[in-house]
Formats: structure tokens, sequence, C-alpha cells
């Protein structure tokens, strides 16, 4: 029995020694660019069936060594800016662009939350990534698909009322509720025709009640409630000053992760198409993420992943494409295929097209496939030295 066991041992060992020479075939040396950050380029045209010119940028991470965070576009939600941009106002040792967004006025289009506030929401589900940061802990990150909705309670009247939040951190609309964080802005950029109510403290609690009149600050401390339109709902007619409120955030989480990890969570990443989860390839986008197969999954485009591999590495990858001399870029099922070759055991596909754009010190390295040069973006995934690791 002992033999037997010395045996898978070493059997074992052997596999995992030969996977990774094989890696290291196709990936080729690293240029170490900090501790824990190592970056290859790879343009192996085997990535892609039928073959092609292909370009790979991938950033290999030690979670020991360095941590993750998210940056917004001019540290609030409004308004976009270059990933490089982003990186450099944060000191980041390297950054790619995340989330999906409205390139139209740059804020997000699905879950975000940024140093523990939730600043953009979405009930469409969609692949995320949930980031755990604990003081002198390893990061832990939770990939799932998701979708997340707000609503604000109050009593008033001897009653309690539940009334929906049509969008958090959003253009406010006619008819809608939406809910402004400071990190939105310094006010709610909104038109002088509808109701605003002003919340501070803990517990949050109405201050003031502006109508008619828009733009209202939003404090530090704070939210405000904004309700596009002359005539308000019933139930908001009890919303008053010095009424109490309380938001609560309901999660829709499709593959088990508990809603405690989503509530908890430093910061989340959204994306579009969960591609690993727990080992297995997903499937299916269509039906769960309301992805099109014709214009989106089986179509090559420049794309950004990120992904956790077996040994726990974070890797982040860029691949150029709609440039058929330099890149073709890649369909879902070959981005599959780089997470099968990198041994990455969840992976998520973040925004891609023109948004691609990876950023290593002060330089983007990749090609991105906009005319007009690098696109703005509403957020980025930031990579910071870990306080402390530099005595490891």
């Amino acid at each position: 029995m002992h033999r037997r066991v010395v045996q898978l041992i070493v059997a074992a060992a052997f596999a995992i020694a030969c996977q990774r020479a094989d890696q290291s075939a196709w990936l080729g040396a690293p240029k170490h660019i900090a501790p824990g950050v190592d970056f290859y380029q790879v343009t192996d045209p085997t990535l892609v069936d039928p073959q092609g010119p292909i370009a790979v940028y991938l950033l290999r991470l030690d979670l020991d060594r360095v941590q993750i965070e998210s940056g917004l576009s001019n540290d609030e939600v409004m308004m976009a800016e270059r990933v490089d941009g982003i990186a450099e106002r944060h000191s980041a040792i390297a950054a790619i662009n995340a989330g999906f967004f409205n390139v139209k006025n740059g804020e997000p289009a699905g879950l975000l939350k940024v140093a523990g506030e939730l600043v953009s929401d979405t009930g469409l589900t969609r692949g995320v990534v949930a980031i755990h940061s604990e003081p002198g802990a390893r990061q832990q990150l939770y990939f799932d698909q998701a979708s997340a909705r707000v609503q604000a309670q109050f009593a008033a009247n001897k009653k309690t009322f539940t009334v929906p939040i049509d969008g958090v951190d959003t253009t406010r609309e006619r008819g809608k509720l939406m809910l402004y964080t400071p990190a939105y802005h310094a006010d709610t950029d909104t038109a002088p025709n509808g109701t605003e109510w002003v919340l501070s403290g803990k517990p949050l609690k109405v201050v003031a009640m502006r109508i008619d009149t828009g733009k209202t600050p939003i404090p530090r401390d704070g939210v405000v409630l904004s309700y596009g339109g002359l005539d308000l709902p019933p139930n908001l007619d009890w919303l008053l000053p010095d009424v109490e409120v309380t938001l609560t955030t309901t999660w829709k989480i499709l593959n088990g992760t508990p809603d405690a990890r989503f509530e908890s969570a430093r910061e989340i990443v959204n994306g579009a198409g969960l591609l690993v989860r727990a080992g297995s390839l997903m499937s299916g986008w269509q039906a769960a993420e309301n992805l099109v197969p014709a214009t989106f999954t089986d179509v090559r485009h420049p794309r950004t992943l990120m992904g956790v591999d077996r040994g726990g590495a974070l890797w982040l990858a860029a691949i150029d494409g709609r440039q058929p001399d330099h890149s073709v870029g890649m369909t879902f099922a070959e981005l599959q295929g780089l997470c099968k070759r990198l041994d990455l055991q969840n992976a998520l596909n973040l925004d891609g097209g023109g948004s691609t754009t990876m950023v290593v010190g002060s330089e983007i390295v990749n090609k991105p496939s906009d005319a007009t040069g690098p696109r703005p973006v509403s957020d980025a995934i930031l990579v910071k030295a870990k306080p402390g690791a530099g005595q490891k």
C-alpha cells in the first residue's frame, strides 16, 4: 500500500512538471516587472483555429506579493478615462480595462463595487468576480454569474414602505427613482424637473428635500435619492425630512456562491461570459447571460480576461484583435483554449473590443483596435504591491 502511494505521488509530480514544461514552451520566458508580477507576450498561431496572427499579453500575479483593486475613471463614476491615466493616478504596477460601460457617458453597465461601495447595479445576470481583501491576508476571488437590485425601506404613517430603486449612480430617467453615492460625482448632475432627498448619518435619515432644483450635492457620509418627474408615486409622498431609510441589496446568483460573499466583497468587477468555474468549462451564455453567439461569443474580437490557475496565481490577459496583419482576436471557444493552456480553474471574460488595454508601468503594451487609439473606459483593474510583501 505504501509503495502504491509513493508511485501515485511520483506520477502526480511528473504530470505537474510536464504541464509546467509544456506551459513554458509556448509562453516563453517572462519579463519580471516587480516582485510577484511577470509579463509574457505570446504570438503562437495555434491559439486560434483556424490559425492566424495572434497577439496575447499576459500578467501572472502572485497574490502573496501583490493585490488588485478597482480604479474608477477620474476617481468617480461620471465620464471615462484611459487605462494608463487611471493606473498613473493610483501608482499601479500594471493595469487592464475591466467592466462594461456606456460609451456615451462612461457610466458602468453592470455590477461594480469599489472600496466596499456598490456604485452600479443591474437586473441582467452576467459573469462577475467578487474580490475579498482582508488586511494582511491573501485576496480571495469568487467567480459566478450574478445580478443585483437595491431597494429603499422606510416607515411613516404607521406603515412600512418598500420602494425599488431603478438604478445606482446612473443618469436619471423620467418616472424612475435613482440612488446616487459619493462615488458618482460631487452632485447628482440632474435637471431641475424632479425631487431629490439628501440622506446622511447612521442610520441614514432624510436631512433635506429638494424639489425642481437638480444637481443636488451628494454628502460624503450619505447618498441622494432622486426621482425624475413632477408627480411623485404615492409611496414616495411619505418620504419626508427626519424619516430613517434602510437600503438593502437583493442578489441573484446562479452558481451557488453565497450572497454574503458579494455583500461583504470589497470589489466586484463585471464581465460578460463566465468561461471557467471550479475547473469546469462553462457554456449556455445566451440563456444565462443573454450573450448572442452570432455577434459576440462565436466571433473573434479583442478580448480582456482574468482568471486564477490551479496553483492560485491570478492571470490578466489582453488579446488584440480586428487587425488581420497583427492579431485576429478570439472567440469564446478560443478563449477557453487559452484558459486550458494556463490551467485556469476560474476565468471571466471582461470588456473587450476597443476597450482592451493592458498597461505595464506607464506603457500601454498591447495594440488597442480603435483607429483613434486607446479607448477611455469606466474602470480598470489595478495591480499594486501588497503592504509588507517586500519583507517576504
